[in-house]
């Protein structure tokens, strides 16, 4: 479970990086996305933050299913507007997101139920809550000039 956790934590972030490094910052983002993404990023956090600071009760497993349904759906409410936004292949890439968004989600719900590798789901939450530090940061200060705002 280790190595798989790992393999699909790791391709994740590697397919958002693509995404926000080249995709992102080519196109520029307006203001929906600048507010959206790091919203999108605490829907994430909250299924992490349920997993690492409750005990897998059947009323907390219950809850982190429900934010995780949540999160999965939450993330895809840009995509009326990509369609005018994004190229194909940006297109594309947020497909594999959308698909890899419920099975990292899943995956981290099954480490916490099963009780096994806390550092490992810490890790990942830390670095999900820095990157939608930099989301935030990055994309909605003072000086940064969106191309458009829809």
């Amino acid at each position: 479970m280790l190595l798989l956790s790992f393999s699909v934590f790791g391709f994740q972030a590697a397919v958002m990086l693509i995404d926000e490094f080249y995709f992102h910052r080519r196109r520029r983002l307006p203001l929906w996305e600048r507010v959206g993404h790091p919203l999108d990023t605490l829907t994430v956090l909250l299924c992490y933050a349920l997993a690492l600071l409750t005990s897998p009760s059947d009323a907390a497993i219950g809850g982190y299913v429900a934010a995780a349904v949540f999160s999965c759906l939450f993330v895809t409410k840009d995509e009326f507007l990509h369609a005018k936004l994004c190229s194909p292949v940006e297109h594309w890439l947020h497909a594999v997101l959308f698909v890899l968004h419920p099975v990292v989600l899943t995956l981290a719900g099954l480490l916490w139920i099963q009780g096994e590798h806390g550092a490992l789901l810490t890790a990942q939450a830390a670095v999900t809550f820095a990157f939608g530090i930099y989301q935030t940061a990055y994309w909605n200060h003072p000086w940064q000039q969106p191309s458009f705002d829809r």
